[in-house]
């Protein structure tokens, strides 16, 4: 984990989106898929935390080495402050920071879900299966089609995209979780990865229970401290030996877990995230193959 100064090389406007790269070669060259960057805000705007960004990109050869690219997309206050940001401004980051995802060892097709924002921490992710010769297909979805991020980045990156919209306006209508099914026996996927809100997650991890399909997922929860001193973003996860469960910080421990050990129906249930006392009768759940 390293503090640096990044200066602002350049800034471009995707549909919904706003891509920042920037000049954090301490950074570029330890990030991993499904780590992110907390950037400060200005003391000025009386900010009082930073704001998470997934990285998007990480360059550590060629042209563009030492760069990291992060996407933000405006909603509050803080997000709408960065969007606006212009080249050869500065940012203070700190990070790279979380747990990043594993790559298969022996498994080969790569099944890569994302809806809205999601599909900004799985581009990098995919980039890097393709780089370690595994077949990689995408599933892509979101509200509208401004909201779909860089589908054509989709399309050169793997064998084959589906893409869904609530409203129809660009591919298919309908959710990614509709698709999943189908795009799992198509692919012949063998490993799904996933970045998509709590409640899509949920849904996608009770397919992937169904078609026995080992899987990662990237939860998008929201940080405070982003370093797990503050404890305000744990996950509830089983035991592998099905003795209860753990909170586990998405800061630290993720953003990265194991779906099949989440506890989605107590986490995604909504009112106090910190419970009494763990569960009964946890099943033995499948760790990550390799």
């Amino acid at each position: 984990m390293k503090r640096v100064r990044a200066e602002i090389l350049s800034t471009r406007r995707s549909g919904d989106y706003h891509a920042l790269t920037l000049v954090a070669p301490e950074i570029a060259e330890r990030a991993r898929p499904g780590q992110f960057v907390a950037v400060r805000m200005p003391e000025e705007r009386d900010f009082l935390l930073r704001r998470h960004l997934f990285v998007h990109q990480a360059s550590r050869r060629g042209g563009w080495a030492g760069t990291l690219e992060l996407v933000v997309k405006p909603s509050g206050p803080g997000s709408t402050w960065l969007a606006s940001t212009r080249a050869h401004q500065f940012l203070d980051l700190i990070g790279p920071l979380g747990t990043p995802f594993a790559y298969p060892r022996r498994l080969t097709n790569c099944l890569l879900v994302a809806e809205g924002l999601g599909s900004a921490a799985l581009s990098f992710l995919g980039q890097e299966l393709v780089s370690r010769n595994k077949r990689v297909d995408m599933v892509i979805g979101a509200a509208t089609m401004d909201s779909v991020f860089k589908p054509i980045e989709a399309k050169r990156l793997s064998q084959t995209v589906s893409i869904l919209t609530d409203d129809g306006s660009l591919g298919e209508r309908g959710s990614i979780v509709d698709a999943l099914p189908d795009a799992i026996g198509r692919t012949g996927a063998e490993v799904l990865y996933a970045a998509a809100p709590l409640a899509t997650l949920d849904r996608i991890a009770s397919i992937c229970l169904e078609h026995r399909l080992p899987a990662q997922v990237v939860v998008q929860e929201p940080l405070a401290c982003g370093t797990g001193l503050c404890h305000a973003c744990v996950v509830p996860v089983a035991r592998t030996d099905g003795t209860g469960y753990d909170h586990l910080r998405a800061c630290v421990e993720g953003p990265v877990f194991n779906p099949a050990r989440v506890l989605w129906d107590r986490w995604n249930r909504g009112g106090p995230r910190m419970l009494p006392t763990p569960p009964e009768g946890l099943p033995v759940v499948r760790t990550w193959p390799g």
